[in-house]
């Protein structure tokens, strides 16, 4: 069995062909097979809510309050979070807070600093 290529959009997996066309079933995104071999798998940016870049050992603030799944803390607006790691996956930002410990983020919550 052949591999067939990820979503060149969501990165899924469950990719199917169909005729001449690859067909993601999670976003709907059809693509000719010539568009698969010619495609490059491009670098990932991470950028922040207001589109900068952001790269490994940034400081970024919180955009809004954030609440910790299974805790009844928050973590307010404003928080600066230092020395962050960018890391593939649902959540970006890999960092630790003071008085919170590790924790991922998402990069639409939070602006360069």
């Amino acid at each position: 069995m052949s591999a067939l290529p990820n979503c060149p959009l969501c990165s899924a997996d469950l990719t199917y062909q169909d005729g001449s066309l690859f067909i993601c079933p999670v976003c709907a995104h059809e693509w000719s097979a010539e568009e698969s071999a010619a495609a490059e798998p491009a670098e990932r940016v991470w950028k922040d809510a207001h589109g900068n870049v952001l790269q490994d050992g940034d400081t970024v603030t919180l955009m809004k309050d954030l609440k910790i799944k299974g805790s009844s803390s928050v973590v307010k607006v404003g928080t600066k979070v230092k020395n962050i790691r960018l890391i593939d996956g649902d959540h970006d930002i890999d960092c630790k807070i003071d008085g919170f410990g590790p924790m991922q983020l998402k990069t639409e919550f939070v602006k360069k600093a």
